[in-house]
């Protein structure tokens, strides 16, 4: 389910965002991405689960086409110790990625710094004078033309994840700021529709959070987007990869 509240305690909330939700916060709104977050829910929910808005921060973002799991913080106090606990790297995320191509080895890590491309400012690039940056990657499956990846970000650069998958060729499906159109080449015409997804295909699979003020560890999943099923659905790939 898309926009669905995956877990909830007296300390955070776990949300299942959308794709196409912006999390961006604009200097003068700081409530305004869990607006936009909470506003994404089926009706009746922010009142069900006793959410108060107005003391209820966002912990960390996703760009506005990946979807996946986002912690919200039940005041100020929890939202400390979940900032702290990101930045002791305590809060381990999984993605899942469909990109073009084959990585080869199936399995291993790329440790690139990351800075802003000169040319475009949206974009973030290799550069040895950037920020340290890894990524640790497995291959799940390989059919024809993409492969499901499993993505571990071990730093927190932006667009990290995008970039390090780009520069070692292998661009995420439907990401045309550093992709562009692949499908393009794809014959299969039932295929090249499923590999031209209305947003790129990058969803924040899983999230473990440590345990504190009583309640122990805790391993949230939030289901895959729909666009990242019909692809693996017409690319033949089972929900056993998925492991």
């Amino acid at each position: 389910m898309e926009g669905a509240i995956l877990y909830a305690d007296h300390r955070v909330l776990a949300v299942a965002k959308p794709p196409g939700v912006s999390l961006a916060t604009p200097r003068r709104q700081p409530g305004a991405a869990v607006a936009r977050l909470l506003a994404a829910l089926p009706a009746g929910e922010v009142e069900r689960w006793g959410i108060d808005p107005a003391d209820t921060f966002l912990v960390h973002r996703l760009d506005v086409g990946t979807s996946g799991v986002v912690l919200l913080a039940r005041g100020a106090e929890a939202h400390r110790r979940a900032l702290g606990a990101f930045a002791a790297g305590e809060v381990e995320k999984t993605y899942l990625a469909l990109c073009w191509g084959h990585p080869r080895p199936s399995q291993g890590s790329w440790s690139w710094p990351l800075a802003p491309d000169p040319r475009d400012r949206r974009r973030m690039r290799v550069d040895p004078g950037g920020k340290p940056s890894r990524s640790d990657y497995r291959v799940l499956a390989a059919p024809p033309h993409a492969a499901l990846v499993e993505l571990i970000p071990r730093t927190g650069r932006t667009h990290q994840l995008r970039a390090h998958l780009a520069a070692a060729g292998h661009p995420i499906v439907g990401d045309d700021l550093y992709g562009g159109p692949r499908h393009r080449g794809v014959r299969d015409p039932r295929l090249r529709q499923a590999l031209a997804p209305p947003h790129l295909l990058l969803h924040a699979w899983r999230l473990r959070l440590p345990g504190w003020d009583g309640v122990g560890e805790v391993i949230l999943t939030a289901p895959l987007p729909a666009a990242l099923s019909a692809a693996l659905a017409a690319l033949g790939v089972e929900s056993e990869a998925l492991q």
